[in-house]
């Protein structure tokens, strides 16, 4: 194995990529950030392009081609624009691994790209796995491409499997801090605010994946992506509140014992466990000091003021499309609603209606995908209309 690895970070703008590159930055003999791509925040992919110095940087929106371009014209960086050239780019020989930070079902193209090209990937776009998981299983079986999660809760179930034989492992176990609303009533949840909504009280996330988690669609995705990633069946993945955000997930095991992952809730340690797998790297960073943590509780989720946790299992049961369908629509609402659009509550009857207007197929391969992607966003447009 070669000294250092070249990382390309998909999405090196947002939440993960950022804490992404201070992996990259905290271990520079192991790590370069070969590629970084972004979707419209040119100005922040140039500040990063000019500390890491990497082969080249992608911008999505072409539209910014021009000022990221002048803005690196000084150093000898490769500058390219457009959805298809992040997934063209993945491609590249000298990659080692490929981190998937994009938000949403932009991620589907490029996570397909990368196991065609054989790629490590730290999966941490879940979208992936919620919309194309049956297609990204079928092209993972004839690739030596590999993922290894870095969601907190998938990271978690991954090294609670390690050194154990997955058929004796009988449940699941997915841990949710309940987000800001945990405690309100479903007629307060009908007045909270996109503010109310953002402030959640212990990750600090991307705006999207904040909305997802005061709504607990969020853990339906994380519910959809354990399903595909641990071949485990829907009904034997549970759903825990844990408040506290220090158990990140749990897996049960036929003799009944439980293995659990505890940290600080803090995206670096999963990033850096995918970045340095199958080695654990050290770090002076602030470890989990039990003591702090006298009280650690568990409950089930309201499902009544949380339906959209219920529409995801709703969803993998039926199959097919129908979690494309639930994506494409959430997504869609989620969106009005950071733009004051639509209440709180509404994310969740527009994914209802959307999932019972587009007709679902088990067809599903990308073409398929791709246009139920296309009329789920149309319709689910419509039932913003109608509310």
């Amino acid at each position: 194995m070669k000294d250092v690895r070249n990382i390309a970070v998909l999405g090196s703008t947002g939440s993960i990529g950022t804490q992404t590159l201070d992996i990259v930055a905290e271990y520079p003999q192991r790590f370069r950030a070969h590629t970084l791509t972004a979707g419209r925040n040119w100005q922040l992919l140039a500040e990063q392009a000019r500390k890491f110095l990497p082969r080249r940087v992608v911008i999505a929106d072409e539209g910014a081609y021009g000022n990221l371009s002048e803005a690196l014209s000084d150093l000898p960086i490769e500058v390219l624009a457009g959805s298809k050239a992040i997934a063209v780019v993945v491609g590249d020989d000298a990659i080692d691994m490929v981190v998937t930070a994009m938000v949403g079902y932009s991620g589907l193209e490029p996570t397909i790209a990368a196991i065609r090209a054989g790629k490590v990937i730290g999966l941490a776009n879940k979208e992936t796995l919620v919309v194309g998981g049956e297609l990204i299983t079928r092209m993972l079986k004839d690739s030596p491409s590999r993922i290894i999660p870095i969601d907190s809760e998938h990271s978690a179930i991954f090294q609670c499997l390690e050194g154990e034989r997955t058929e004796e492992a009988s449940k699941i176990i997915l841990t949710a801090s309940g987000g800001p609303f945990r405690t309100l009533s479903a007629e307060a949840l009908e007045h909270v605010t996109k503010a109310d909504a953002l402030r959640h009280p212990n990750w600090d996330m991307g705006a999207k994946v904040t909305i997802d988690s005061a709504s607990m669609m969020n853990k339906g995705f994380e519910m959809i992506e354990a399903h595909w990633l641990f071949g485990c069946p829907a009904d034997q993945i549970e759903v825990a509140v844990h408040p506290q955000s220090i158990v990140h997930s749990m897996v049960q095991f036929s003799d009944g014992s439980v293995k659990a992952q505890l940290g600080v809730p803090d995206m670096h340690l999963p990033i850096r466990y995918a970045l340095g797998y199958p080695n654990r790297l050290a770090t002076v960073q602030p470890a989990l000091e039990i003591s702090m943590y006298s009280t650690l509780t568990f409950e089930k989720p309201d499902l009544q003021k949380f339906p959209l946790l219920g529409y995801a299992y709703d969803a993998i049961k039926i199959g097919g499309t129908m979690p494309c369908i639930l994506n494409a629509a959430n997504e869609i609402a989620v969106d009005a609603f950071l733009h004051e659009r639509i209440g709180f509550m509404d994310l969740a009857r527009v994914a209802e209606k959307t999932m019972n207007r587009v007709k679902c197929t088990q067809k599903t391969d990308y073409e398929t995908l791709v246009a139920t992607n296309a009329e789920a966003r149309a319709v689910a447009r419509q039932q913003l209309e109608e509310l």
